[in-house]
């Protein structure tokens, strides 16, 4: 079992509040995907090989919105169940130790889009995205047992994982891990 580490973890005060909990992964992947730069990452996307079923690049935006919504929603639902005055000692700890995993697999979600975009580099956004499929089977486990509903949030985020996990590492094999070659060619404006 991991441990609770409240330095690391988001306040029980923000997972507690629906819309801060919800608005908090919303907010930050947003951020991250402006951060990317969401013009040169669709032209990446596009130049790369891809396995087959690749969804445009459209899809992506409004499926994150939707899998963080969600995932915050879940946040609240097992931080408000799990930390209720009248919950036991055991759901309490396994509370808190949900709260530091989904801190730390939010934290390797949005380091996904940068390693695999920006640093080009998908061996490790691949090792990324496998550890959080490993983290939130986990974290559905163990909220499902503080909050069914916050468990059940959990399974249309791991298949969406699985399904990235499957582009992630079959973009990565077909261009040999090697996307060094995938820039985006920079127009006069941008030089």
């Amino acid at each position: 079992m991991t441990t609770y580490i409240p330095s690391i973890t988001i306040p029980a005060n923000v997972l507690q509040h629906p819309a801060a909990s919800i608005l908090l992964p919303i907010a930050l992947g947003t951020a991250v995907g402006y951060g990317t730069r969401p013009s040169e990452t669709q032209k990446t996307y596009l130049a790369l090989r891809q396995p087959p079923l690749r969804p445009p690049p459209w899809v992506f935006g409004p499926v994150w919105t939707l899998l963080y919504g969600l995932m915050g929603y879940a946040a609240y639902r097992a931080t408000k169940t799990g930390l209720s005055p009248l919950a036991s000692s055991e759901t309490v700890q396994a509370t808190r130790h949900g709260m530091t995993l989904y801190t730390i697999q939010l934290g390797l979600n949005l380091a996904w889009m940068p390693l695999f975009f920006a640093a080009k580099r998908p061996i490790e956004a691949t090792v990324d995205i496998v550890s959080l499929i490993s983290i939130n089977s986990y974290l559905a486990y163990l909220w499902g047992n503080v909050d069914r509903v916050a468990g059940l949030c959990q399974i249309p985020y791991l298949a969406w994982l699985g399904f990235a996990t499957y582009l992630c590492a079959g973009a990565g094999h077909l261009n040999n891990w090697d996307l060094s070659e995938k820039e985006v060619k920079k127009t006069d404006k941008q030089k």
